[in-house]
Order: C-alpha cells, then sequence, then structure tokens
C-alpha cells in the first residue's frame, strides 16, 4: 500500500485542524466586539452665582475632559477642587489659603510644575494613572454670566463603553474676564490644575448620562478672581435614549443646586 494517501489525509487533516482553529478566533472576537454595551455621556455647564455679578462676560474656553474609572488618579490638589465657593467670607479665606497655596506649590513645586505639565500633557508618562481624556472635535466656550438661573450649556456628547466613573475634569485652555466696568479681569484657575468634580457617576447601557459641572468665579483678597468647582451643584441624571425615565425612572444622583 502506498504512503501517499496516508500523507495527504494527515496534510489535509493538519489544514483542516487550522482552518477550523482560526474560524473559532474569528469567532470569539467578532463575538467580543459585538458583545460591547455602549451609553452616552452629555457633558453640560453652569453657574453658581458666588461673585459673577461683577462680570460682563466670563467665557471659559474647553478643549476637552478628562473621565476617571474607578482606580484612576485625577492628578489635582482635592482641596482646591473640592473648595467652597457658596460664601464670600469663605471665598476671601480661599483666596488667601489658595494664594498660599500658590506659594507652595512653586515651592514644592518642581514637583507641582512637573506634575502641571504632565497634566496638560497627555502623553507625557507621568501623567495621572488610569484617567482618560476625551479632545473635542473643536474647542467649546460658555460665557458663564449667561448660565445662571438654571440656565445649562452642553458641551459635549459621546457614546462610550458602559462603567463606572469616580469623577470628571474639564480641560479650560482659556478664561476671559471682562468686568461690569469695562475692565479686564484676572481669573485663575486652582494651582493651574483642570477644573475637577469628584462625583460618582455611571455610563449605563442604551442610557443618556447626563454630568453637569456646576463652577464659579470667586473674588480673592488681591482682586482677581479664582474659578472654583461647586461640588454642591453637581448633578447627574440618567434618561433611557428613547426619551423615557430608565428603570431607576429617569432618577437624578449627586447634588442639587
Amino acid at each position: 500500500m502506498s504512503d501517499r494517501p496516508l500523507a495527504a489525509d494527515g496534510l489535509g487533516r493538519r489544514r483542516y485542524l487550522q482552518a477550523t482553529g482560526a474560524a473559532a478566533l474569528a469567532t470569539a472576537g467578532l463575538a467580543g466586539c459585538v458583545g460591547t454595551a455602549t451609553g452616552t455621556l452629555a457633558t453640560r455647564v453652569t453657574d453658581q452665582p458666588a461673585d459673577i455679578a461683577d462680570f460682563e462676560s466670563l467665557v471659559v474656553t474647553i478643549e476637552g475632559i478628562w473621565l476617571g474609572p474607578e482606580g484612576a488618579e485625577s492628578g489635582a490638589d482635592g482641596g482646591d477642587q473640592t473648595g467652597d465657593a457658596d460664601g464670600a467670607a469663605n471665598s476671601d479665606d480661599g483666596g488667601d489659603q489658595t494664594d498660599d497655596g500658590g506659594d507652595q506649590t512653586d515651592d514644592s513645586g518642581d514637583q507641582t510644575d512637573d506634575s502641571g505639565d504632565q497634566t496638560d500633557d497627555g502623553d507625557d508618562e507621568s501623567e495621572p494613572a488610569g484617567r482618560e481624556y476625551l479632545e473635542f472635535d473643536e474647542p467649546q466656550e460658555a460665557d458663564l454670566v449667561r448660565l445662571q438661573d438654571g440656565e445649562t450649556r452642553l458641551i459635549d456628547e459621546r457614546e462610550l463603553s458602559v462603567g463606572t466613573y469616580q469623577f470628571l475634569q474639564l480641560d479650560v485652555s482659556a478664561v476671559d474676564g471682562t468686568l461690569s466696568g469695562g475692565d479686564e479681569a484676572t481669573v485663575d484657575l486652582p494651582g493651574n490644575a483642570p477644573l475637577t468634580f469628584n462625583e460618582t457617576f455611571e455610563v449605563r447601557e442604551n442610557t443618556q448620562t447626563t454630568f453637569t459641572a456646576d463652577f464659579a468665579p470667586v473674588r480673592r483678597g488681591t482682586g482677581s478672581y479664582l474659578l472654583r468647582p461647586v461640588p454642591s451643584g453637581i448633578e447627574v441624571s440618567y434618561d433611557t435614549e428613547s426619551g423615557d425615565g430608565d428603570a431607576d425612572g429617569g432618577d437624578t444622583d449627586g447634588n442639587e443646586s
């Protein structure tokens, strides 16, 4: 009996196993892609009163957002980011603390300055671990003078994989303030860092999550202003994409102003 049929049979079997194995891997990969659940995140901004009455206009330019999945680091000073911007007395104290903090930042500051650069530069190897940067197609501008009494402005809306996030940060590239008398105002960010909103939220399947970031200008003793997040004004709401309330009835999480 010739060995050729056996060799041919063995070769055919090997080719068959290779082909079926590749097909199985392809099917598994396709199933993984198809099975990824997504939801929508809509990011809005608004303004608490604080010292906004001093301004004729206060235009904030936002380039993108950072999101903090579980375990991510914000790279921000929690004290500056979650300070109380609700009262003038507190704002003056906060201003002094912020000024002192600024000196400390400069003194401690090769680390802080480096951290600032790392925060701004998403490509730096020392970028705070785990956070995700989402750049807008084009910068978004919001005049905070027009965003009072519950008015909000949509700055971004996108589809994301479902998940839980610990914080949201605004990448503010410019703040242009004009006072009521026509003079230009000096408005700083806390530590020149992103505006950080420490509020846990979810992206749910087939649901639109609306995260409203609330911040306000606070006058400091130096005559300049500090743009600060208002933790008590952060609002997170969930609605199914059909427009009806979700399983939780279109619930609202977080704090409302």
